[in-house]
Protein backbone atom coordinates (compact mmCIF):
# COMPACT_ATOMS: atom_id res chain seq x y z
CA UNK A 1 0.00 0.00 0.00
CA UNK A 2 1.41 3.44 -0.84
CA UNK A 3 2.66 5.32 2.19
CA UNK A 4 0.45 8.28 1.34
CA UNK A 5 -2.65 6.11 1.71
CA UNK A 6 -1.40 4.42 4.88
CA UNK A 7 -0.70 7.65 6.77
CA UNK A 8 -3.50 9.81 5.40
CA UNK A 9 -5.87 8.97 8.30
CA UNK A 10 -3.10 9.67 10.78
CA UNK A 11 -2.36 13.05 9.28
CA UNK A 12 -6.06 13.81 9.57
CA UNK A 13 -5.90 12.89 13.26
CA UNK A 14 -2.92 15.19 13.74
CA UNK A 15 -4.77 18.01 12.02
CA UNK A 16 -7.75 17.56 14.32
CA UNK A 17 -5.49 17.32 17.32
CA UNK A 18 -3.70 20.56 16.56
CA UNK A 19 -7.01 22.26 15.89
CA UNK A 20 -8.32 21.08 19.25
CA UNK A 21 -5.66 23.06 21.02
CA UNK A 22 -7.23 26.17 19.56
CA UNK A 23 -10.65 25.74 17.94
CA UNK A 24 -11.98 22.53 16.37
CA UNK A 25 -15.01 21.67 14.29
CA UNK A 26 -17.47 18.84 14.86
CA UNK A 27 -19.68 16.35 13.04
CA UNK A 28 -22.20 13.47 13.44
CA UNK A 29 -22.40 10.00 14.96
CA UNK A 30 -21.59 6.63 13.50
CA UNK A 31 -24.19 5.74 10.90
CA UNK A 32 -23.21 2.08 10.92
CA UNK A 33 -23.85 1.30 14.60
CA UNK A 34 -26.31 -1.38 15.62
CA UNK A 35 -27.65 -2.52 18.92
CA UNK A 36 -26.20 -6.01 18.58
CA UNK A 37 -23.00 -7.37 20.10
CA UNK A 38 -20.30 -7.60 17.47
CA UNK A 39 -16.83 -8.60 18.72
CA UNK A 40 -15.36 -7.90 15.28
CA UNK A 41 -16.18 -4.18 15.54
CA UNK A 42 -14.96 -3.55 19.06
CA UNK A 43 -12.59 -0.63 19.43
CA UNK A 44 -8.97 -1.43 20.40
CA UNK A 45 -7.87 -1.16 24.02
CA UNK A 46 -6.76 2.26 25.23
CA UNK A 47 -3.06 2.92 25.76
CA UNK A 48 -1.50 3.22 29.16
CA UNK A 49 1.70 4.39 30.72
CA UNK A 50 2.94 7.81 31.68
CA UNK A 51 6.52 7.91 30.49
CA UNK A 52 7.05 11.63 30.80
CA UNK A 53 5.33 12.30 34.11
CA UNK A 54 7.81 10.42 36.25
CA UNK A 55 5.15 8.09 37.62
CA UNK A 56 2.99 5.19 36.56
CA UNK A 57 -0.56 5.91 35.45
CA UNK A 58 -2.96 5.06 38.30
CA UNK A 59 -5.10 1.99 37.55
CA UNK A 60 -8.87 1.82 37.32
CA UNK A 61 -10.26 2.42 40.81
CA UNK A 62 -13.82 1.07 41.27
CA UNK A 63 -13.91 2.51 44.80
CA UNK A 64 -14.31 6.07 43.50
CA UNK A 65 -17.79 5.11 42.24
CA UNK A 66 -20.34 5.31 45.06
CA UNK A 67 -23.77 3.68 45.05
CA UNK A 68 -23.43 1.46 41.99
CA UNK A 69 -26.76 0.39 40.57
CA UNK A 70 -27.90 -3.20 41.32
CA UNK A 71 -27.47 -5.43 38.28
CA UNK A 72 -31.00 -6.83 38.59
CA UNK A 73 -32.35 -3.29 38.12
CA UNK A 74 -30.52 -2.93 34.82
CA UNK A 75 -31.58 -6.08 32.98
CA UNK A 76 -34.39 -4.17 31.25
CA UNK A 77 -31.76 -2.33 29.21
CA UNK A 78 -31.37 -5.35 26.92
CA UNK A 79 -34.85 -4.63 25.55
CA UNK A 80 -33.64 -1.22 24.34
CA UNK A 81 -30.88 -2.60 22.09
CA UNK A 82 -31.17 -1.13 18.60
CA UNK A 83 -33.87 1.35 19.60
CA UNK A 84 -33.23 4.99 18.59
CA UNK A 85 -31.64 6.78 21.54
CA UNK A 86 -34.23 9.56 21.27
CA UNK A 87 -36.99 7.02 21.83
CA UNK A 88 -35.13 5.07 24.51
CA UNK A 89 -34.68 8.05 26.85
CA UNK A 90 -38.46 8.27 27.16
CA UNK A 91 -38.47 4.89 28.95
CA UNK A 92 -39.43 5.45 32.60
CA UNK A 93 -36.98 2.86 33.92
CA UNK A 94 -34.15 4.42 31.96
CA UNK A 95 -35.03 7.88 33.26
CA UNK A 96 -34.71 6.52 36.80
CA UNK A 97 -31.29 5.12 35.97
CA UNK A 98 -30.23 8.41 34.40
CA UNK A 99 -31.12 10.28 37.58
CA UNK A 100 -28.62 8.03 39.39
CA UNK A 101 -25.89 8.76 36.85
CA UNK A 102 -26.30 12.41 35.76
CA UNK A 103 -25.15 14.98 38.38
CA UNK A 104 -27.71 17.55 39.45
CA UNK A 105 -25.38 20.47 38.75
CA UNK A 106 -25.93 23.61 36.72
CA UNK A 107 -24.12 23.48 33.38
CA UNK A 108 -23.32 26.40 31.11
CA UNK A 109 -24.45 25.17 27.70
CA UNK A 110 -24.98 28.53 26.04
CA UNK A 111 -26.81 29.54 29.22
CA UNK A 112 -27.06 28.10 32.74
CA UNK A 113 -29.26 25.00 32.67
CA UNK A 114 -29.27 21.69 34.55
CA UNK A 115 -26.87 19.17 33.05
CA UNK A 116 -29.86 16.82 32.74
CA UNK A 117 -31.59 19.30 30.40
CA UNK A 118 -28.47 19.72 28.27
CA UNK A 119 -28.14 15.95 27.88
CA UNK A 120 -31.82 15.60 26.98
CA UNK A 121 -31.44 18.28 24.30
CA UNK A 122 -28.80 16.27 22.45
CA UNK A 123 -30.51 12.89 22.91
CA UNK A 124 -34.24 13.56 22.53
CA UNK A 125 -34.35 13.48 18.72
CA UNK A 126 -31.38 11.16 18.16
CA UNK A 127 -31.81 8.34 15.63
CA UNK A 128 -28.55 6.72 16.77
CA UNK A 129 -29.37 3.23 18.06
CA UNK A 130 -28.78 2.07 21.60
CA UNK A 131 -25.64 -0.09 21.46
CA UNK A 132 -25.00 -2.98 23.86
CA UNK A 133 -21.46 -4.33 23.59
CA UNK A 134 -20.40 -7.67 25.05
CA UNK A 135 -23.86 -8.06 26.53
CA UNK A 136 -23.21 -5.46 29.26
CA UNK A 137 -21.87 -2.07 28.07
CA UNK A 138 -24.79 0.16 27.07
CA UNK A 139 -24.33 3.38 25.10
CA UNK A 140 -26.90 5.99 24.04
CA UNK A 141 -25.75 8.89 21.90
CA UNK A 142 -27.00 11.93 20.07
CA UNK A 143 -26.09 15.08 18.15
CA UNK A 144 -29.34 16.99 18.50
CA UNK A 145 -27.87 19.95 20.38
CA UNK A 146 -29.61 23.07 19.01
CA UNK A 147 -26.45 25.18 19.18
CA UNK A 148 -22.69 25.20 19.83
CA UNK A 149 -22.26 21.78 18.17
CA UNK A 150 -23.69 20.05 21.23
CA UNK A 151 -23.58 16.25 21.36
CA UNK A 152 -23.47 13.70 24.12
CA UNK A 153 -23.70 10.11 25.25
CA UNK A 154 -24.63 7.97 28.24
CA UNK A 155 -22.77 4.78 29.21
CA UNK A 156 -23.82 2.08 31.68
CA UNK A 157 -22.11 -1.15 32.72
CA UNK A 158 -24.99 -3.56 33.39
CA UNK A 159 -22.77 -5.86 35.44
CA UNK A 160 -21.05 -3.43 37.84
CA UNK A 161 -23.78 -0.78 37.93
CA UNK A 162 -21.32 2.00 37.06
CA UNK A 163 -22.65 4.80 34.89
CA UNK A 164 -20.94 7.73 33.17
CA UNK A 165 -21.58 10.08 30.29
CA UNK A 166 -20.04 12.79 28.18
CA UNK A 167 -21.01 16.11 26.63
CA UNK A 168 -19.14 17.90 23.84
CA UNK A 169 -19.67 21.46 22.67
CA UNK A 170 -17.98 24.76 21.84
CA UNK A 171 -18.30 27.00 24.93
CA UNK A 172 -18.62 30.76 24.46
CA UNK A 173 -18.28 31.69 28.13
CA UNK A 174 -14.55 32.36 28.05
CA UNK A 175 -13.26 28.88 28.89
CA UNK A 176 -11.02 26.80 26.59
CA UNK A 177 -13.01 25.52 23.63
CA UNK A 178 -14.09 23.01 22.46
CA UNK A 179 -14.51 20.78 25.50
CA UNK A 180 -15.59 17.29 26.48
CA UNK A 181 -17.23 17.13 29.91
CA UNK A 182 -17.30 13.56 31.24
CA UNK A 183 -19.61 13.11 34.21
CA UNK A 184 -20.91 10.70 36.82
CA UNK A 185 -23.07 11.33 39.87
CA UNK A 186 -21.43 8.26 41.43
CA UNK A 187 -18.02 9.99 41.67
CA UNK A 188 -17.69 12.36 44.65
CA UNK A 189 -13.94 12.81 44.86
CA UNK A 190 -12.50 15.88 46.58
CA UNK A 191 -9.48 15.81 44.28
CA UNK A 192 -8.94 18.53 41.70
CA UNK A 193 -7.96 16.05 39.00
CA UNK A 194 -8.89 12.58 37.87
CA UNK A 195 -6.88 10.68 35.30
CA UNK A 196 -8.32 8.77 32.38
CA UNK A 197 -6.78 5.51 33.59
CA UNK A 198 -8.78 5.73 36.84
CA UNK A 199 -12.03 5.27 34.90
CA UNK A 200 -13.24 1.88 33.64
CA UNK A 201 -11.10 0.75 30.68
CA UNK A 202 -14.22 -0.29 28.79
CA UNK A 203 -15.66 3.18 29.24
CA UNK A 204 -12.47 4.69 27.85
CA UNK A 205 -12.73 2.32 24.89
CA UNK A 206 -16.30 3.45 24.12
CA UNK A 207 -15.40 7.10 24.73
CA UNK A 208 -12.69 6.88 22.08
CA UNK A 209 -15.15 5.20 19.71
CA UNK A 210 -17.69 7.98 20.34
CA UNK A 211 -15.11 10.69 19.71
CA UNK A 212 -14.07 9.13 16.42
CA UNK A 213 -17.65 8.49 15.26
CA UNK A 214 -18.70 12.06 16.05
CA UNK A 215 -15.50 13.49 14.55
CA UNK A 216 -14.44 14.95 17.89
CA UNK A 217 -10.69 15.68 17.98
CA UNK A 218 -8.79 12.98 19.91
CA UNK A 219 -7.04 15.66 21.99
CA UNK A 220 -9.61 18.07 23.41
CA UNK A 221 -9.96 19.97 26.68
CA UNK A 222 -11.57 17.55 29.14
CA UNK A 223 -13.32 18.09 32.45
CA UNK A 224 -15.04 15.74 34.87
CA UNK A 225 -18.32 16.79 36.50
CA UNK A 226 -18.68 15.04 39.86
CA UNK A 227 -21.61 14.06 42.03
CA UNK A 228 -20.57 16.77 44.47
CA UNK A 229 -21.26 19.39 41.78
CA UNK A 230 -17.64 20.26 41.05
CA UNK A 231 -15.84 20.48 37.72
CA UNK A 232 -12.35 19.03 37.91
CA UNK A 233 -9.66 18.23 35.35
CA UNK A 234 -9.88 14.95 33.46
CA UNK A 235 -6.22 14.65 32.64
CA UNK A 236 -4.83 13.05 29.50
CA UNK A 237 -2.49 10.25 30.50
CA UNK A 238 -2.99 8.06 27.46
CA UNK A 239 0.58 8.38 26.11
CA UNK A 240 -0.08 8.29 22.37
CA UNK A 241 3.46 7.11 21.69
CA UNK A 242 2.72 3.98 23.72
CA UNK A 243 -0.05 2.86 21.39
CA UNK A 244 0.51 -0.69 20.16
CA UNK A 245 -2.78 -0.88 18.25
CA UNK A 246 -4.65 1.64 16.15
CA UNK A 247 -7.44 3.69 17.70
CA UNK A 248 -10.80 4.06 15.90
CA UNK A 249 -10.23 6.05 12.72
CA UNK A 250 -6.51 5.27 12.53
CA UNK A 251 -4.95 2.97 9.94
CA UNK A 252 -2.10 2.23 12.37
CA UNK A 253 -0.57 3.62 15.57
CA UNK A 254 0.79 7.12 14.90
CA UNK A 255 4.50 7.36 14.05
CA UNK A 256 6.90 9.04 16.52
CA UNK A 257 6.70 12.57 15.15
CA UNK A 258 2.91 12.64 15.17
CA UNK A 259 2.38 10.87 18.51
CA UNK A 260 4.84 13.20 20.26
CA UNK A 261 2.95 16.21 18.95
CA UNK A 262 -0.32 14.65 20.19
CA UNK A 263 1.21 14.18 23.66
CA UNK A 264 2.49 17.77 23.62
CA UNK A 265 -0.93 19.13 22.62
CA UNK A 266 -2.59 17.04 25.34
CA UNK A 267 -0.23 18.49 27.95
CA UNK A 268 -0.97 22.01 26.70
CA UNK A 269 -4.76 21.67 26.84
CA UNK A 270 -4.53 20.14 30.33
CA UNK A 271 -2.44 23.10 31.48
CA UNK A 272 -4.94 25.59 30.05
CA UNK A 273 -7.86 23.71 31.63
CA UNK A 274 -6.15 23.56 35.03
CA UNK A 275 -5.50 27.29 34.96
CA UNK A 276 -9.10 28.01 34.03
CA UNK A 277 -10.49 25.74 36.74
CA UNK A 278 -8.38 27.50 39.36
CA UNK A 279 -9.69 30.86 38.16
CA UNK A 280 -13.34 29.81 38.43
CA UNK A 281 -12.94 27.77 41.65
CA UNK A 282 -14.06 24.51 40.00
CA UNK A 283 -17.64 25.70 39.50
CA UNK A 284 -19.63 23.70 36.94
CA UNK A 285 -21.32 26.72 35.36
CA UNK A 286 -18.66 29.41 35.70
CA UNK A 287 -18.48 32.15 33.08
CA UNK A 288 -15.14 33.93 32.98
CA UNK A 289 -12.64 34.68 30.27
CA UNK A 290 -9.42 32.73 30.40
CA UNK A 291 -6.65 35.07 31.58
CA UNK A 292 -2.94 34.66 30.91
CA UNK A 293 -1.00 36.49 33.60
CA UNK A 294 2.62 37.65 33.62
CA UNK A 295 3.68 34.59 35.64
CA UNK A 296 2.37 32.32 32.91
CA UNK A 297 4.10 34.32 30.19
CA UNK A 298 7.37 34.17 32.15
CA UNK A 299 7.03 30.43 32.65
CA UNK A 300 6.45 29.85 28.94
CA UNK A 301 9.68 31.71 28.22
CA UNK A 302 11.54 29.56 30.75
CA UNK A 303 10.11 26.36 29.23
CA UNK A 304 10.98 27.37 25.69
CA UNK A 305 14.51 28.40 26.64
CA UNK A 306 15.13 25.24 28.68
CA UNK A 307 13.80 22.84 26.06
CA UNK A 308 15.20 24.30 22.87
CA UNK A 309 18.76 23.45 23.92
CA UNK A 310 17.99 19.85 24.88
CA UNK A 311 18.29 16.66 22.82
CA UNK A 312 14.50 16.25 22.52
CA UNK A 313 12.64 19.58 22.75
CA UNK A 314 9.17 18.04 22.40
CA UNK A 315 9.56 15.52 25.23
CA UNK A 316 11.11 18.26 27.38
CA UNK A 317 8.10 20.47 26.69
CA UNK A 318 5.73 17.64 27.65
CA UNK A 319 7.53 16.96 30.95
CA UNK A 320 7.68 20.62 31.95
CA UNK A 321 4.05 21.27 30.99
CA UNK A 322 2.75 18.32 32.97
CA UNK A 323 4.77 19.38 35.98
CA UNK A 324 3.39 22.91 35.67
CA UNK A 325 -0.18 21.55 35.58
CA UNK A 326 0.43 19.70 38.84
CA UNK A 327 1.81 22.86 40.46
CA UNK A 328 -1.35 24.77 39.51
CA UNK A 329 -3.63 22.00 40.79
CA UNK A 330 -1.71 21.79 44.06
CA UNK A 331 -2.73 25.35 44.85
CA UNK A 332 0.84 26.57 45.28
CA UNK A 333 1.88 29.89 43.75
CA UNK A 334 2.91 29.46 40.12
CA UNK A 335 6.62 29.60 39.49
CA UNK A 336 8.59 29.37 36.30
Amino acid sequence: MPLQRLWAPLLAVLFLTCAAAQSASAGGYGPGQTGQNNPQTQAPPPPDGQADSGQEAPPFDPSIFENPLPADQLSFLTSLAGMPSGKAIKDKQLKKVMHSVVPGCEFHYGRDIPLWDALEMVLEHSPAPVVIRDGRYVTLSGTSGPYLAGRGFLWIDMKTGIGLGGFYFHPTNGEPTPTVAVFSKQVRTKDKVIEMSQLPPEFALDLYQWQWAYRIPPVTTRYFLTGSDRRILLEHNEEYCSLTEARPGMAAPPPPGICEQMDANAADVDLDAAGYLEQVHYMTNATAWMLTGPDEVAWLQVRNTACIAGPNPVRCRIRMTRARTRVILSGHPARG
